[in-house]
């Protein structure tokens, strides 16, 4: 008797050489993590693919599109698992081709892994095609550009056959490429901008700057919202916040009104490097698109990125508005970010922002206040979120890494 599995099928992780097999073994940790309301029966490698087994009917089904949306799954298939019985696995294939859906035209594409099995791929591909003719007899056999494909996989004793496919988000397991810092607002771009480097392998830690005391904490409830909407497939392990609003008053008193945004921006940017340097973390992440605001033109970015020694990533830099709203909805964090919330972005704004900012201006600016205790102040302050997530390793106690920084920082200062 057939039973339900999904098969997951990867293409970067093929490419890894003496590596791949490390990165299967992350993305097979990944996988049971998204799934840990299933009830996961084993997940194990098969010639090329990962297979997911249940021991509850009917989960394989449910677990189907979620497994998709696990970073480094290219495509998973719901298959039938059958014995290498010609009567099981032919009457697999029908079952399976009757629930593709609509389809005008089909072909059978089988696979033996080993030879230990008499029939050959092209034995099969006949055997298989013959049965769905007779079963299917008002649709075309068609090699190329066919509506359905039934595949047969014949391996390690057991067959494998499926109609259902759906394509995944692609990329490299996380937990593969290290942590990173991304700078969290409750807006569209910086969530997108977090999933894309999750996508990529990274683990993100996030840090949402609140305009509190002096707005609501509406906009970290909502950054809240937006981690649980990309888990359990994307893994956020930990949320800092920072309280932001005072400081921003602060700066909005000390500095020239149209270079207010840059100062808080350069604020921002070196205590989430600091917050780095806590966690290990090796570069930062911004939803920076560029020109699409004040603050994103080229020189003022500029002007940002020099206060932080580690390299910031903005995956959003070439993308329009539209592009990013599209990303948005396919990760399911637009509804969210469309929420209105005040934050530290509206707070204090100029009526004219610098466009095209002069260094020698900004460094004027930038010692009109007291930058580092203030940046200290922060990182002092922050609060934290901690969520589930097997990728993400928290620091050890948050004051005991600081100090150990300063002496670093003091020493480092002493030899310059």
């Amino acid at each position: 008797m057939a039973s339900r599995v999904c098969l997951v099928h990867y293409h970067e992780i093929g490419l890894k050489g003496n590596n791949r097999a490390r990165f299967e073994r992350i993305l097979m940790d990944n996988i049971k993590a998204a799934l840990a309301a299933f009830s996961v029966a084993t997940i194990t490698r098969i010639s090329g693919h990962i297979l997911v087994t249940f021991s509850v009917s009917g989960e394989a089904e449910r677990a189907f599109p979620l497994i998709a949306k696990v970073p480094g799954v290219a495509r998973v298939s719901l298959a039938f698992h059958t014995n290498r019985e010609p009567g099981e696995y032919c009457a697999a294939a029908i079952k399976a081709l009757e629930e593709f859906g609509e389809f005008n035209s089909f072909k059978v594409v089988a696979r033996r892994s080993n030879t230990d099995y008499e029939l050959t791929s092209m034995d099969l591909n006949k055997q298989v095609g013959e049965v769905l003719c007779n079963a299917f007899p008002d649709k075309k056999v068609l090699m190329k550009g066919c509506d359905a494909q039934v595949h047969v996989l014949v391996v390690q004793g057991s067959v494998y056959v499926y109609a259902r496919s759906e394509r995944g988000v692609g990329g490299l397991p996380q937990g593969s490429a290290g942590k990173i810092v991304t700078l969290l607002s409750s807006g569209i771009d910086s969530p997108v901008a977090t999933w894309l480097l999750a996508r990529r392998g990274a683990v993100p830690v996030p840090v949402h700057f609140s305009g509190r005391p002096q707005t609501a904490d509406t906009s970290e409830y909502l950054c809240q919202d937006i981690i649980q909407a990309l888990a359990p497939c994307v893994q956020v392990g930990r949320l800092y916040v920072i309280p932001f609003g005072d400081c921003q008053r602060e700066i909005s008193i000390a500095c020239p009104s149209d270079l207010r945004v840059i100062m808080y921006r350069r604020v921002m940017y070196a205590v989430a490097e600091r917050i780095a340097q806590l966690e290990g973390a090796k570069a930062l992440v911004t939803g920076e698109s560029l020109g699409q605001v004040a603050s994103q033109t080229l020189e003022n970015i500029m002007a940002v990125n020099e206060v932080v020694d580690i390299p910031v990533f903005r995956p959003l830099i070439g993308s329009d508005k539209q592009e990013i709203i599209a990303r948005a909805e396919q990760i399911g964090t637009y509804d969210i970010s469309t929420q209105t919330a005040p934050d530290c972005c509206t707070l204090f704004m100029p009526r004219r922002p610098e466009t095209h900012a002069k260094l020698d201006e900004v460094h004027a600016a930038w010692e009109m206040f007291d930058h580092e205790a203030m940046i200290q102040q922060l990182v002092d302050a922050a609060e934290y979120i901690d969520f589930s997530a097997p990728t993400y390793k928290p620091p050890r106690c948050m004051r005991e890494r600081h100090d150990e920084l300063e002496i670093r920082y003091q020493r480092k200062g002493t030899e310059g």
